[in-house]
């Protein structure tokens, strides 16, 4: 057994027994504390027992996997619709832990595609995940992004998760507590806007923005991203529902062939996409900020993955790799309405 399977059973299995024992402990006899000290405790204990678990479902997201992406419209709900035809496409998926502070989780979510022994290596979406956040990304539709303030105990003992694009652009966000049950451990946050999907951009343009719900399960096998989306009309005032589709893409851990690629590509591109991060985190500091690209990604996210991909490929150095990302993201971003400016 692997030390990921052993994390994870204990993520499965023994949380709720750690919290107990925790609780148990601190409210011995002869301990030298008064009832409401020992109630403390445990209640600290409890919480430092929750939160590791919180962790362990986190990570336990990172390693090799067999994925299918499945996307089916069920619902048609504006008349005469017609459903379009599901979309099933299988994949091969290196996920890699590229940060963790103990609050907060990266996962860097890489492709395989192409002959099993030989992939080429395409960088995907990546996910953060922040414990107790003061802030929250908010979709407003039509490339228009929003920072808001959480509430006062709004985000007390539950976790945002960020989602960025394959350029490390935001795309949507959540927050929700995790629910850790006997065989899974679930995170379902509020109904949320988020662009459309690179599947429907580029084939369709009679909606606007998809108002989904975005549920990650870890289980023995691996973890499910589950989604129950509503394809919105915004452009008419009021928002308008098209139709609803159902998507569950499954993650089932596996040995693949061919993951040393990935582990190649990460190693000569970390750097800079660390630089494309960071000055994403500084766009990010302002209140509302948009993006300009095209269904195809030709302005500016095909672009900076070229960057890496040159990087990658030794035609160019880490630095003026970013230098040329820096252009085009000064270029098709604002922050709070005017220009961004990217060192």
């Amino acid at each position: 057994m692997d030390m990921t399977t052993t994390l994870k059973t204990l993520l499965i299995t023994g949380a709720a027994g750690i919290a107990l024992t925790a609780c148990a402990a601190t409210s011995q006899p002869g301990a030298g504390l008064t009832a409401a000290a020992a109630n403390a405790g445990a209640s600290a204990e409890t919480e430092a027992a929750r939160l590791e678990a919180d962790r362990q479902a986190i990570l336990a997201m990172a390693g090799e996997y067999a994925v299918t992406f499945d996307f089916t419209e069920v619902l048609p709900i504006a008349p005469g619709y017609e459903l379009h035809e599901p979309k099933i496409t299988p994949a091969r998926e290196v996920v890699y832990v590229i940060q963790d502070t103990g609050d907060f989780v990266a996962l860097q979510h890489l492709l395989l595609v192409g002959p099993e022994d030989q992939p080429t290596v395409i960088k995907h979406w990546r996910q953060d995940w922040a414990y107790e956040p003061e802030r929250l990304m908010a979709y407003r539709g039509f490339n228009r992004w929003e920072m808001l303030d959480l509430d006062p105990g709004e985000a007390d003992g539950a976790w945002s998760q960020t989602v960025y694009q394959v350029d490390d652009s935001p795309r949507y966000a959540g927050l929700a507590r995790w629910e850790h049950a006997v065989n899974a451990a679930t995170w379902e946050p509020a109904p949320s806007y988020r662009p459309l999907p690179r599947r429907d951009a580029t084939t369709r343009d009679d909606y606007d923005v998809i108002g989904a719900v975005n549920r990650h399960t870890i289980t023995a096998w691996g973890w499910t991203h589950e989604q129950d989306n509503s394809k919105l009309v915004l452009r008419d005032g009021d928002p308008r529902e098209l139709v609803r589709e159902r998507g569950v893409n499954t993650y089932v851990r596996t040995d693949l062939a061919g993951d040393g690629a990935a582990q190649a590509y990460w190693t000569a591109t970390q750097d800079y996409w660390a630089d494309v991060r960071e000055a994403w985190d500084a766009i990010m500091l302002a209140d509302s900020f948009t993006t300009e690209d095209d269904a195809e990604g030709t302005l500016m996210y095909g672009p900076v993955l070229s960057q890496g991909q040159a990087v990658f490929f030794e035609a160019k150095t880490t630095e003026a790799a970013f230098a040329e990302a820096a252009q085009i993201i000064e270029t098709r971003v604002t922050a709070d309405g005017a220009p961004v400016e990217v060192r």
